[in-house]
């Protein structure tokens, strides 16, 4: 336990110093800001019956900050070590490569939630302008930063993995974002094909159509359940690709 809080120490303190994460963050915040701006715009005017964390986190606006920021944050964490040949260091100190994994995601993923934070400041912006009272459901706010969490976990493991398997942070920055844009259109499937297999797995992956029910409030379950999974996948994968290098 104490190898892996020095560990995550040494990441959290590695974003904190990085122009990348400090840019990531800014982007994040500027993206999300103006979504923020337009919604109290909508309140403001007295709208009646807008959603509004169905719209914070069902717009284009949210998908864009997780395609571009998700990447420029992980692509550095195996990367970097390969290319400076300080993974070889890691491997052979006295950590499990569970612990490295796990250590590494930690770091990524608390600056992830970090960079969430700010945005909390907006709702209570949103609450004074809004001509409705209350201006927003808090279990539709509850559900849309659960889904938020969530979501992030999963692109973030798929980032590390992307990370782990190359030296180039350029290729594992490419790498993340092609796998996310392909997990993310994968809930399109019935748009191709109307095969009842098809619209049942489309229905089960469709990250968007899985934010749509968070921001209503509506946790289900089986997609609480499917985002813990696929995200353990990944870190045991990463694990597992860790080990490998044990043998060569």
């Amino acid at each position: 336990m104490n190898a892996f809080l020095v560990l995550w120490r040494r990441e959290m303190t590695g974003y904190f110093y990085s122009p990348v994460a400090y840019a990531s963050l800014t982007f994040f915040l500027l993206v999300m800001g103006m979504t923020f701006y337009f919604l109290a715009s909508v309140l403001a005017d007295g709208v009646p019956g807008i959603g509004v964390m169905n719209l914070m986190f069902g717009s284009p606006f949210y998908w864009m900050t997780q395609m571009v920021v998700v990447p420029l944050l992980t692509m550095r964490l195996f990367a970097e070590e390969r290319r400076t040949g300080t993974l070889e260091t890691l491997l052979t100190a006295p950590v499990s490569d569970a612990a490295v994994v796990g250590a590494k995601f930690a770091g990524v993923y608390s600056f992830y939630l970090v960079m969430w934070m700010p945005t909390l400041l907006f709702l209570a912006v949103l609450h004074g302008l809004s001509a409705e009272i209350p201006p927003f459901d808090p279990g539709a706010v509850a559900g849309g930063y659960i889904g938020a969490a969530l979501t992030g976990a999963l692109f973030l493991a798929i980032g590390l993995v992307c990370s782990l398997t190359t030296s180039n942070q350029i290729i594992a920055a490419i790498t993340c974002f092609a796998l996310m844009i392909l997990f993310f259109f994968s809930g399109f499937l019935e748009f191709i094909s109307f095969h009842p297999a098809a619209v049942a797995v489309a229905d089960y992956l469709s990250p968007h159509r899985h934010m749509i029910e968070f921001s209503r409030g509506a946790i289900d379950s089986r997609a609480v359940v499917f985002y813990l999974g696929a995200t353990y996948f990944f870190l045991f994968s990463a694990t597992r690709i860790l080990e490998s290098r044990h043998w060569k």
